[in-house]
């Protein structure tokens, strides 16, 4: 057995920590969502007056939007693939305009005396 202080694993002044010594909780409300995959997430909500409840829920074991209607859940976001910058430059461009500003940018390097 090391040497050492006899009361490891607390502090000083620190007592038993029950309801009474935090104070009351506050009632709390269990909402149901269920995401596209049948999983369901219950969060609390504290109840109060101005209380919102969010229409969906991210789904904590899927990452799935989830609802609050189990025969109706959101359906997932769609993901759209990384593009890089050469496809959004070829989304606003089309290929003729691609080859003016190509040849125009030639020009200007060979009056420049740049290139042949």
């Amino acid at each position: 057995m090391s040497g050492g202080n006899a009361i490891r694993g607390s502090r000083v002044g620190a007592g038993p920590m029950g309801e009474a010594e935090r104070g009351e909780a506050a009632p709390r409300l269990h909402v149901s969502f269920w995401c596209s995959n049948g999983h369901e997430t219950r969060p609390s909500f504290a109840q109060e007056p101005d209380l919102e409840i969010p229409e969906t829920w991210d789904c904590p074991r899927c990452g799935f939007p989830a609802g609050q209607d189990k025969d109706n859940p959101p359906a997932p976001s769609k993901v759209e693939p990384y593009k890089t910058h050469l496809a959004y430059v070829k989304e606003r461009r089309s290929d003729q305009d691609g080859e003016a500003i190509l040849d125009e940018a030639l020009g200007a390097l060979r009056d420049r005396g740049l290139i042949q």
